[in-house]
Protein backbone atom coordinates (compact mmCIF):
# COMPACT_ATOMS: atom_id res chain seq x y z
CA UNK A 1 0.00 0.00 0.00
CA UNK A 2 1.09 3.47 -1.12
CA UNK A 3 0.33 6.69 1.35
CA UNK A 4 0.82 9.95 1.33
CA UNK A 5 -0.08 12.82 4.36
CA UNK A 6 -1.08 15.64 3.28
CA UNK A 7 -2.99 19.73 3.60
CA UNK A 8 -5.81 19.40 1.12
CA UNK A 9 -4.95 21.79 -1.38
CA UNK A 10 -1.85 20.10 -2.38
CA UNK A 11 -0.96 16.48 -2.93
CA UNK A 12 -0.27 14.17 -5.31
CA UNK A 13 0.24 10.39 -5.24
CA UNK A 14 0.76 8.09 -8.16
CA UNK A 15 0.86 4.21 -7.89
CA UNK A 16 1.61 1.78 -10.83
CA UNK A 17 -0.22 -1.39 -10.56
CA UNK A 18 1.91 -4.36 -11.27
CA UNK A 19 0.24 -5.20 -13.65
CA UNK A 20 1.64 -3.22 -17.05
CA UNK A 21 0.19 -0.84 -17.96
CA UNK A 22 -2.13 0.40 -14.91
CA UNK A 23 -1.61 3.49 -12.82
CA UNK A 24 -3.53 5.18 -10.60
CA UNK A 25 -3.32 9.34 -9.33
CA UNK A 26 -4.61 10.97 -6.07
CA UNK A 27 -4.44 14.40 -7.38
CA UNK A 28 -5.47 17.80 -4.98
CA UNK A 29 -4.49 21.05 -6.85
CA UNK A 30 -6.21 23.22 -4.47
CA UNK A 31 -9.59 23.68 -5.51
CA UNK A 32 -10.51 19.59 -5.32
CA UNK A 33 -9.10 15.74 -4.95
CA UNK A 34 -9.36 13.32 -7.59
CA UNK A 35 -8.81 10.39 -8.57
CA UNK A 36 -7.55 8.92 -12.06
CA UNK A 37 -7.62 5.73 -13.52
CA UNK A 38 -4.42 5.58 -16.01
CA UNK A 39 -3.07 3.34 -18.89
CA UNK A 40 0.58 4.25 -18.95
CA UNK A 41 0.99 2.47 -22.63
CA UNK A 42 0.23 5.27 -24.43
CA UNK A 43 2.29 8.21 -25.26
CA UNK A 44 0.44 11.40 -24.26
CA UNK A 45 -0.63 12.42 -20.49
CA UNK A 46 -3.95 13.00 -22.91
CA UNK A 47 -4.33 9.56 -24.11
CA UNK A 48 -3.20 8.31 -20.98
CA UNK A 49 -6.24 9.35 -19.39
CA UNK A 50 -9.14 6.74 -19.09
CA UNK A 51 -11.47 8.27 -15.97
CA UNK A 52 -11.55 10.56 -13.97
CA UNK A 53 -13.92 10.85 -10.36
CA UNK A 54 -14.35 13.51 -7.97
CA UNK A 55 -13.27 12.97 -4.55
CA UNK A 56 -13.88 16.13 -2.48
CA UNK A 57 -14.29 19.97 -2.83
CA UNK A 58 -11.26 21.30 -1.00
CA UNK A 59 -13.51 24.25 0.56
CA UNK A 60 -16.10 21.49 2.02
CA UNK A 61 -12.99 19.75 3.37
CA UNK A 62 -12.76 22.79 5.49
CA UNK A 63 -16.01 24.01 6.61
CA UNK A 64 -16.28 20.40 7.73
CA UNK A 65 -13.04 20.59 9.97
CA UNK A 66 -13.78 23.43 11.05
CA UNK A 67 -17.76 22.45 11.86
CA UNK A 68 -16.58 19.06 13.66
CA UNK A 69 -13.76 20.88 15.71
CA UNK A 70 -11.08 18.88 13.82
CA UNK A 71 -7.52 19.82 15.21
CA UNK A 72 -5.58 19.56 11.96
CA UNK A 73 -6.36 19.77 8.29
CA UNK A 74 -3.89 16.96 7.93
CA UNK A 75 -5.09 14.17 6.05
CA UNK A 76 -4.04 10.71 4.65
CA UNK A 77 -3.93 9.00 1.28
CA UNK A 78 -3.19 5.44 0.54
CA UNK A 79 -4.11 3.65 -2.82
CA UNK A 80 -4.33 -0.23 -2.38
CA UNK A 81 -3.96 -2.71 -5.33
CA UNK A 82 -5.96 -6.12 -5.25
CA UNK A 83 -3.19 -9.30 -5.88
CA UNK A 84 -4.28 -9.51 -9.65
CA UNK A 85 -3.11 -5.47 -10.37
CA UNK A 86 -6.76 -5.12 -12.13
CA UNK A 87 -8.42 -3.68 -9.37
CA UNK A 88 -7.32 -0.44 -7.01
CA UNK A 89 -9.08 1.45 -4.49
CA UNK A 90 -8.51 5.12 -2.89
CA UNK A 91 -8.68 5.66 1.43
CA UNK A 92 -8.81 8.64 2.58
CA UNK A 93 -8.20 8.61 6.69
CA UNK A 94 -8.73 4.58 6.58
CA UNK A 95 -12.50 5.18 4.46
CA UNK A 96 -12.86 3.84 1.10
CA UNK A 97 -13.89 6.77 -1.45
CA UNK A 98 -12.88 5.10 -4.45
CA UNK A 99 -12.41 2.12 -6.54
CA UNK A 100 -11.28 1.70 -10.15
CA UNK A 101 -12.07 -1.93 -11.85
CA UNK A 102 -9.63 -1.93 -14.88
CA UNK A 103 -11.26 -5.68 -15.65
CA UNK A 104 -14.76 -4.09 -15.68
CA UNK A 105 -13.02 -0.86 -17.37
CA UNK A 106 -15.36 0.99 -14.65
CA UNK A 107 -14.65 3.38 -11.46
CA UNK A 108 -16.92 3.85 -8.44
CA UNK A 109 -16.89 6.75 -5.87
CA UNK A 110 -18.89 8.00 -2.98
CA UNK A 111 -19.13 11.25 -4.85
CA UNK A 112 -20.81 9.25 -7.86
CA UNK A 113 -18.85 12.48 -10.11
CA UNK A 114 -18.70 13.20 -13.06
CA UNK A 115 -21.11 11.09 -15.15
CA UNK A 116 -20.81 11.29 -18.81
CA UNK A 117 -23.21 10.75 -21.78
CA UNK A 118 -22.09 7.21 -23.17
CA UNK A 119 -19.69 7.88 -26.14
CA UNK A 120 -20.17 5.94 -29.56
CA UNK A 121 -17.09 3.23 -29.31
CA UNK A 122 -16.45 4.35 -25.68
CA UNK A 123 -14.44 1.02 -23.47
CA UNK A 124 -14.82 2.71 -20.27
CA UNK A 125 -17.99 3.46 -18.53
CA UNK A 126 -18.13 6.64 -17.55
CA UNK A 127 -22.12 7.36 -17.14
CA UNK A 128 -22.05 6.20 -13.65
CA UNK A 129 -19.63 6.42 -10.98
CA UNK A 130 -22.06 5.33 -8.56
CA UNK A 131 -20.83 3.87 -5.64
CA UNK A 132 -20.82 -0.09 -5.14
CA UNK A 133 -20.68 -1.44 -0.96
CA UNK A 134 -20.50 -4.98 -3.17
CA UNK A 135 -17.29 -4.30 -5.28
CA UNK A 136 -15.63 -3.09 -2.28
CA UNK A 137 -16.53 -6.11 -0.49
CA UNK A 138 -15.45 -8.22 -2.94
CA UNK A 139 -12.10 -6.71 -3.67
CA UNK A 140 -11.06 -6.34 -0.04
CA UNK A 141 -11.77 -9.89 1.17
CA UNK A 142 -9.68 -11.01 -2.22
CA UNK A 143 -7.37 -9.64 -0.14
CA UNK A 144 -7.24 -12.39 2.39
CA UNK A 145 -8.27 -15.18 0.49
Amino acid sequence: MQSLTFTPGRAFLSSDSPTVPWTVVFEDEGVAGYFYACDRSHQTQEAALLDAMLLYNVNALATSDKKLQRPTSERTAAVEWSRDGMQAVLYLDGVAQALYDFAARCGYCRMDFPNFVAEPGEIWRKDSHAWSDAALQRFEAALHD
